[in-house]
């Protein structure tokens, strides 16, 4: 109540944002100190006995605020830290921090050139620039900032159909023919879960086969599709992965582009986690053939390390999006503004109300420069390298697929030395399953690094280290090693 807007309220607001600020710079400087945790880790009914949580009808002090933020970031998960391996979301970069707190700020929404002008224009500018080094001619075409990479791809997979059967978009799936919709079995869940929001329904996404490496294979693709036509469905979409989550791997886009091309499929690729090699003149050949597609997914929140949340579907037609989602509400989208209407594009998105997720990623881009995104990115490729390097040859452990991986997915299992003279049968393996999840338990309590794990298909629990923080080095990876053999050495 001390706060602006109240009378005389400057001096305390002054003041308590400052003590904010203080808190959050102290969080930050942990966040990059190796001899800090990554965790303190409690158990849910633990956190909630050891606090009082709950919603009061009293107003609380500001100093039991400003304790309220210190107890939050006691037990946030440092996902800065340069031991925290967990998701394909790590790091912590300043300027994108900075660019967050401007956002928060400003506190305006997407939808009109009116409320929100350089925000608007700086969206176009990005998404041009994106489209550009996806290889559309001029950066031409259309695009939008979505809540992440599961919903570009609903976007995807809307325009897809609205493009084959504009009718869906008054009429309903009833007026229109049984569509379905393909990508490999390696590919994200958000295509399924697209596809039961949309009414098409999870059963008419076909899963195709994928070679060893986690790449779908052409051939089965086309196999399917003629299948699905002899059965009298209607093929919408191809869901190709730049980046699949588990292996990394990235699928072929030029042939997938001519079976699209020969069946006249819209063309997807879900680059949310692969997108950002883009930027990297070293390893963007790993997206070949991606100018092709109708329509791209990328997460600059992931490998690009811009604060979530920041995904981007880019789209190769210009005006569709507009024609598939527009409501035309008068007393947003009026026709008789006075400056040019195509900065008005809330009408384009799913969404009325859109948090401003360019302006981070616009900031950060202006920071480093293309070269600087290049140089991080292939940073983090050469630490997985490594990694992989110093385990394929390594006592204790096997990797998951041969080779060398193809982004920063590095899949392995560590055999404990209990394990290392078995035979190969069913009792191993499901001794070999319970090895993983009780090494990242204890690495959770000890809280000294974060790193996920699961099974794939026939596959039992095995790790999956991803590295997408320019700020870990050769020594984390050292480190993590010699913690997977500390923790799991008596299993």
């Amino acid at each position: 109540p001390d706060l602006l807007p109240a009378c005389d309220g400057e001096i305390t607001t002054m003041a308590f944002l400052q003590d904010v600020v203080d808190i959050l710079l102290q969080y930050v400087a942990k966040s990059f100190d190796r001899s800090t945790k990554v965790i303190d880790f409690h158990y849910p009914n633990e956190l909630l006995q050891e606090y009082n949580w709950e919603l009061a009808d009293q107003p609380q002090t500001l100093e039991e605020i400003l304790l309220n933020c210190r107890t939050t970031l006691k037990y946030a998960i440092k996902t800065g830290h340069p031991r925290y391996f967990n998701q394909l979301s790590t790091g912590l970069d300043m300027v994108g921090l900075a660019a967050d707190w401007l956002t928060s700020a400003a506190n305006t929404n997407m939808f009109t050139y009116e409320i929100a002008p350089v925000f608007v224009l700086l969206e176009y500018v990005t998404l041009r620039k994106m489209r550009e080094m996806v290889g559309w001619p001029g950066g031409c075409g259309d695009g939008i900032f979505s809540p992440g990479g599961a919903i570009s791809n609903m976007y995807a997979m809307l325009i897809a159909r609205f493009k084959m059967f504009p009718e869906v978009k008054e009429k309903g799936m009833a007026a229109i023919p049984r569509l379905v919709a393909f990508t490999s079995e390696h590919s994200h869940f958000s295509v399924k879960k697209g596809a039961a929001a949309l009414g098409i329904g999870t059963d008419s996404v076909i899963l195709i086969r994928c070679d060893e490496r986690g790449k779908m294979i052409p051939s089965d693709l086309e196999r399917r599709i003629l299948e699905a036509k002899q059965k009298g469905f209607v093929p919408f979409l191809v869901s190709a992965t730049a980046g699949t989550t588990v292996y990394g791997a990235f699928d072929p886009l030029i042939a997938i582009a001519d079976i699209c091309k020969k069946y006249k499929i819209w063309m997807h690729v879900d680059g949310a986690w692969g997108g950002g090699l883009l930027m990297s003149r070293k390893h963007k050949w790993k997206l070949n053939g991606v100018e092709r597609a109708n329509s791209v997914t990328w997460n600059p929140h992931k490998m690009m390390g811009v604060p979530l949340q920041c995904s981007a579907l880019l789209v190769r037609e210009e005006g569709l999006m507009q024609s598939c989602n527009q409501m035309h509400a008068s007393y947003l989208f009026q026709q008789d503004k006075h400056y040019d209407l195509s900065y008005d594009t809330g009408d384009k998105a799913l969404q009325c109300g859109r948090h401003v997720d360019v302006f981070k990623l616009w900031l950060m881009w202006r920071a480093k420069g293309t070269t600087g995104f290049e140089a991080q990115i292939d940073k983090c490729l050469e630490l997985a390298e490594y990694l992989y390097n110093k385990i394929k040859n390594r006592e204790g452990y096997q990797m998951v697929f041969d080779g060398k991986p193809q982004h920063t997915n590095v899949c392995f299992w560590y055999i404990p030395p209990s394990l290392r003279s078995m035979e190969d049968n069913e009792e191993r393996m499901s001794r070999l399953m319970k090895v993983a999840p009780v090494i990242k338990a204890r690495m959770m309590e000890y809280g000294t690094t974060m790193v996920s794990y699961q099974p794939l298909g026939d596959k039992v629990n095995f790790f999956r280290m991803v590295i997408s923080n320019p700020a870990a080095t050769h020594q984390d990876i050292d480190f993590l090693i010699d913690e997977i053999e500390r923790l799991g050495q008596d299993l």
